[in-house]
């Protein structure tokens, strides 16, 4: 039997996702685009589990460096999100519209967001037209609590 593909467009974007800014640094080049594809994998260690294009220019700049950034946005930070949502370089670009300091591991954290947290890459599975890359929390900023930014909010079906 072939797969419904109208079914499977429904149900899959019925999964819930929030809606994040990564960020990536090698060298001089500082990149971001949203991600949706996230959700936690484990307490201890804290893991993170994304999933990336693999065409993408980050995707390379993760895998050559093994580090990224999550930053979680607030429900009211669709604009913000926008920045970041089309595929293109940052650098001199979506950066200068989102300030942002580095963190620990001298990744982008955005100033103004819930918080962000950076991760090292323990995992990765390349299968299909993303790759999916497990990354251990090792430092974490909490600016200030709120409701996080979702995808079905913003009347987007993919966040990248």
């Amino acid at each position: 039997m072939p797969l419904d593909l109208e079914a499977k467009k429904v149900l899959l974007r019925k999964i819930p996702h929030g809606l994040f800014v990564c960020g990536v640094r090698e060298g001089d080049e500082v990149n971001g685009f949203t991600a949706s594809w996230v959700t936690q994998g484990s307490f201890e260690p804290p893991l993170v589990v994304m999933a990336v294009r693999s065409d993408s220019n980050s995707h390379g700049i993760i895998e050559r460096t093994g580090r990224f950034s999550l930053n979680v946005l607030r429900q009211d930070q669709k604009d913000l999100a926008a920045v970041f949502f089309k595929p293109q370089k940052a650098v001199g670009g979506r950066f200068d519209s989102a300030p942002f300091h580095e963190g620990e591991l001298g990744l982008p954290l955005l100033d103004d967001a819930i918080g962000g947290f950076e991760c090292v890459i323990v995992g990765e599975v390349k299968h299909g037209d993303h790759s999916v890359f497990v990354g251990e929390v090792k430092s974490a900023r909490l600016i200030q609590d709120g409701e996080a930014l979702n995808l079905a909010s913003t009347g987007w079906n993919y966040g990248g």
